[in-house]
């Protein structure tokens, strides 16, 4: 049920086969239709004003208490987060600590497990803060293990202590939990002598655990005892005193309940724990005084620090002009703006479901008496039917508003304010109005959050979403039957209208929502199909030529090789190119074309890989798009850095570039010349080109590579001008080139020499081709990636730096990492990081070998030259 029980493998972000991630689905639904008998076989002798009167007696000293421990709670969950910093060896400022765990929780508690899991947040979160993936994963499944120990150690101790008796039905031995709590001693002694007695990672297979210290150790089990005892005290307080039930014995079953909850994959659990609760309890406690104790315990530990968290964005977009405020707010810093949709998306699937639960009770008598006086019997019935119809729309507009869609954002805001005015009108629930009003407030001042121009109907439902949404709807219709299972059914109670038929409005209203969400999803259904993974034909590449044309990266002539899919956004301005390999769906660079919408490429690119059940891959992406992928939770790997020359500053005369001047100065001697052929002559030129790359081929012993990687290929050389270096007539070295729009930027994809060309016919070649270029006007020259240069050397480096500059270092067999770094550095270019944007985690190593597959034309190519 609560976040800090989310498993990594569960994180949105890192996809798990589909085939499990269904299973989990259908398990979380065939859950939940259990929960609901179990509840009605529960409730089969009481009414619904049995469990109103139990709420409205519910005694506010209790509920002042219940909140007081929520908030002392959720401060608790600190502890978590602060051990695991300390675990991973990484400094975080404490308030950035403090937010990043309340958001986690108040986001996983309402929609774990299958929609947002705390893990997941933790990933968004703590990703822009230096993190490398692997630590990341560490501080996941650090938080996760500490719960789960102190869950062993309280368990232990009240299931041994105090055993409860369990449902029959469960064929359990004993029919207590008293043998679970030994099983619990016995693995958590055990844990205990394997963190006393090794020092160094546990290993299992390839795998490498790194365990806690013993300190850390005790920690996590006193940060999560203390955790789980506020929790099932803040239930305690607001249930009414029972002479034979112990404090003891109901913690022990709040325990059972909590984690039958989490085991259900249940968004929240809702349904599942408190069916266990009232299994257990109801012998000692009255149900309806169950039921009112636990819709208490939801309202206060669970949606309000949801709203809280909903609130404080709101305040902090809505005042951040103020000095004051923005001083305060930017001590958490910016990076708790990838959370913002995720937050308000949460907010409003709460939101939604409230309205639907409402639609399905009575509106309150006096109320309604009251509101008739001024408003007729037919505004009533239709502000009841259409907020129902809100409810249902903004469970389905949360998806929106998560993936940042502009439209999304607009309709939410009729719709909330639409919402808060229906539901005064219909029965003067100002409780209600109050929380749409909230909801509201935080959304409105975060309209730059949501820039994309995507339709609803395109985006990807995952499974998780559309099985909350079912959960929410069948929760709504379950509870109209239960309030109105007295009233008989007959075809007439669709037409009755009066004041006081509450069973009527209920069934329509519950109809009209159900009818709303089918139609949506039937329309969605009969949406255009996404394209597939196919090379492109000469009308896409002929397509995709204006926008390389308009392009100031030259990384965009990648296009013409045909090798890759070519995905283009929904106005035709923008592409981008991506790959397949394993799961792994690899897109090179960044998109092409307008800031807009390319932004909405990668997006749609995303969703395409969600549909698929692959992982989105971004290579070699610059550093001025980042926050579009910090935005869908990627994690960044720095593979690199790129050397450009700055062609204005460049001058052979310089004494720093005295070998590249006498090289050059030597070869013209000699009665070597440079020459660019220009696009027109180029295919005459091809027999020539194609003798020196053979040549080089052999001389190297190696093959040609693909994907980012350059290779000789005939048509592809036809789209672009060549420098050659001749001598006489012969062509002894050659490199094409790629133009960039506005002659920003000057780059070069394919070189070749001959072996018997002197020494320095490459320096040649490339100082008067940055001549040229600064004759031109161009800006740079872009002599590409360096891979593994500038990654740390600390050793309190990213793991994967530490990899990495050991490849770098000692990986010259494979690749010339350093000779190529030192090589470019002769020409003083200036550097700039390039990145990785994937899944990370533990699917990194797995993408990073996808990667380099592709680029080498298969997996025997990673090793073979």
């Amino acid at each position: 049920m609560p976040a800090r029980t989310a498993r990594y493998a569960a994180i949105e972000h890192a996809p798990t086969s589909g085939a499990r991630r269904l299973a989990g689905q259908v398990v979380a639904l065939v859950c939940f239709a259990l929960a609901l008998w179990a509840l009605r076989e529960s409730l089969r002798d009481y009414h619904y004003r049995d469990i109103a009167a139990a709420l409205r007696g519910v005694p506010s000293s209790r509920v002042a208490l219940a909140l007081a421990l929520a908030a002392c709670g959720y401060a608790i969950l600190v502890g978590y987060d602060l051990l695991a910093f300390r675990f991973v060896h990484h400094r975080v400022p404490f308030p950035r600590v403090v937010l990043g765990s309340f958001v986690s929780c108040a986001l996983g508690n309402n929609l774990g497990n299958i929609l947002v899991t705390g893990a997941a947040v933790r990933y968004w979160l703590y990703g822009s803060l230096g993190l490398s993936a692997v630590e990341l994963t560490q501080v996941v499944l650090f938080c996760s293990l500490g719960f789960w120990l102190g869950f062993l150690c309280l368990g232990a101790l009240l299931f041994i202590g105090d055993p409860i008796l369990l449902p029959p039905a469960l064929h359990l031995p004993g029919g207590t939990t008293r043998p679970l709590g030994i099983a619990f001693l016995v693995l958590l002694v055990a844990y205990a002598a394997i963190v006393m007695a090794r020092q160094r990672p546990l290993r299992i297979g390839t795998w490498r655990f790194p365990l806690p210290s013993p300190a850390l150790t005790v920690g996590q089990l006193f940060v999560a005892t203390l955790d789980l005892t506020t929790m099932g005290t803040a239930l305690w307080v607001l249930l009414p005193p029972a002479p034979d039930l112990s404090y003891p014995r109901f913690l022990a079953t709040f325990l059972v309940a909590l984690v039958s909850g989490a085991a259900s994959q249940v968004p929240g659990g809702l349904g599942i724990f408190e069916t266990v609760i009232l299994l257990l309890l109801s012998p000692r406690v009255a149900p309806p005084d169950l039921v009112a104790a636990l819709l208490a315990f939801r309202a206060t530990y669970f949606i309000l620090p949801l709203f809280v968290a909903a609130m404080t964005i709101g305040v902090r977009e809505g005042w951040e002009r103020v000095p004051r405020v923005r001083r305060l707010f930017d001590r958490f810093g910016h990076w708790i703006a990838a959370m913002v949709p995720q937050i308000l998306a949460a907010a409003m699937f709460v939101t939604g479901a409230m309205l639907l639960f409402s639609g399905a009770v009575p509106s309150a008598t006096g109320r309604l008496r009251w509101l008739h006086r001024f408003a007729p019997l037919p505004v009533i019935e239709m502000s009841h039917f259409l907020a129902s119809l809100v409810g249902a729309a903004l469970l389905i507009l949360a998806r929106g508003i998560q993936r940042r869609l502009d439209a999304a954002y607009v309709l939410a805001l009729a719709l909330l304010a639409a919402g808060c005015a229906l539901s005064l009108v219909k029965g003067l629930d100002y409780e209600e109005a109050m929380v749409l009003a909230a909801t509201f407030a935080a959304l409105l001042p975060c309209r730059r959050y949501f820039y994309r121009k995507a339709s609803l109907l395109g985006e990807p439902f995952t499974g998780g979403w559309i099985a909350a949404i079912v959960v929410v709807l069948a929760g709504s219709a379950w509870l109209g039957i239960f309030v109105h299972e007295r009233v008989e059914y007959s075809s007439e109670l669709w037409w009755r209208v009066a004041l006081h038929a509450e069973a009527p409005r209920s069934l329509r209203a519950t109809v009209g929502a159900i009818g709303l969400a089918v139609l949506f999803a039937g329309m969605r259904l009969f949406r255009p199909a996404r394209p597939r993974l196919a090379p492109p034909n000469a009308a896409d590449i002929e397509r995709a030529r204006p926008i390389v044309e308009r392009s100031v990266w030259t990384h965009a002539n990648l296009v013409f090789r045909g090798d890759k899919a070519i995905l283009f956004s929904e106005a035709g301005d923008a592409f981008m190119m991506y790959g397949r390999q394993g799961r792994s769906w690899i897109a090179v660079g960044d998109p092409i074309g307008p800031e807009e919408s390319a932004r909405e490429l990668v997006w749609q690119f995303h969703g395409l890989c969600e549909r698929f059940g692959g992982w989105p891959v971004f290579f070699e992406v610059r550093p001025e798009r980042l926050d579009t992928y910090l935005d869908l939770g990627l994690t960044l790997t720095k593979l690199g850095e790129e050397a450009r020359v700055d062609l204005t500053r460049f001058a052979l005369e310089a004494p720093r570039h005295r070998d590249l001047r006498h090289a050059a100065f030597k070869l013209v001697r000699s009665g070597y010349h440079f020459e660019i052929l220009l696009r027109e002559t180029v295919p005459s030129a091809l027999p020539a080109l194609a003798r020196v790359s053979d040549a080089w081929l052999a001389d190297k012993a190696t093959r040609e590579k693909g994907f980012s990687n350059a290779s000789f290929d005939v048509s592809y050389l036809t789209h672009f001008p060549v420098a050659v270096v001749r001598s006489g007539d012969d062509i002894v070295a050659f490199a094409n080139l790629w133009l960039g729009a506005e002659k920003e930027e000057l780059s070069i994809d394919l070189m070749r020499h001959r072996p018997d060309a002197p020494n320095g016919s490459m320096d040649f070649l490339f100082a008067a081709l940055l001549i040229w270029g600064r004759q031109q006007g161009y800006r740079w020259f872009n002599f590409g990636v360096a891979p593994l240069s500038g990654l740390e050397r600390r050793p309190g480096a990213p793991l994967w730096h530490r990899v990495g500059t050991f490849v770098y270092r000692h990986g010259e067999h494979f690749y010339n990492f350093q000779g190529l770094r030192q090589y470019k550095e002769k020409f003083d270019p200036v550097w700039t990081p390039r990145y990785l944007a994937s899944p990370g985690g533990l699917a990194l190593p797995a993408i990073l070998v996808d990667v380099a597959a592709l680029m080498a034309g298969g997996l025997f190519g990673i090793v073979l030259k």
